[in-house]
């Protein structure tokens, strides 16, 4: 067996270490098929863009382990650390994948509560009278 290729994908507070090797096409979450841990066909289409996207989804086998997060931020972490782990594969992948936006890390995440506010900027409601 070919050795494993891996990567990490972040976004929000969502991280997924992703392992990537030659195979059929079996991608896996968290000892889970990947449609089980994503009912929603929008995640799922998440997962399988990068591969859909070199047309190479029944060329490898993706084994990931996700924590943190909601349901979209791991999806989205899933999907940035398949990009990386494929640009390891092979460079000329990076061509591809780049213009589709696939190697960007989204780095928004959720702005902290300050003291005195109610949430990030909602205020206490102010009463002049």
């Amino acid at each position: 067996m070919e050795k494993l290729k891996k990567a990490i994908g972040r976004r929000k507070e969502a991280v997924a270490r992703v392992y990537l090797s030659v195979g059929n096409g079996k991608i896996t979450v968290n000892d889970r098929d990947y449609k089980s841990y994503f009912p929603l066909m929008y995640l799922q289409n998440q997962v399988e863009l990068p591969l859909k996207s070199i047309q190479s989804l029944d060329k490898y086998d993706v084994n990931v382990n996700v924590a943190g997060g909601g349901q979209k931020g791991q999806a989205e972490a899933i999907k940035l650390g398949i990009s990386r782990a494929l640009c390891n594969v092979e460079a000329e992948m990076r061509l591809t994948l780049k213009p589709l936006g696939l190697l960007t890390r989204d780095s928004r995440s959720v702005e902290r509560k300050k003291f005195g506010h109610k949430k990030a900027r909602r205020s206490y409601q102010f009463s002049k009278r």
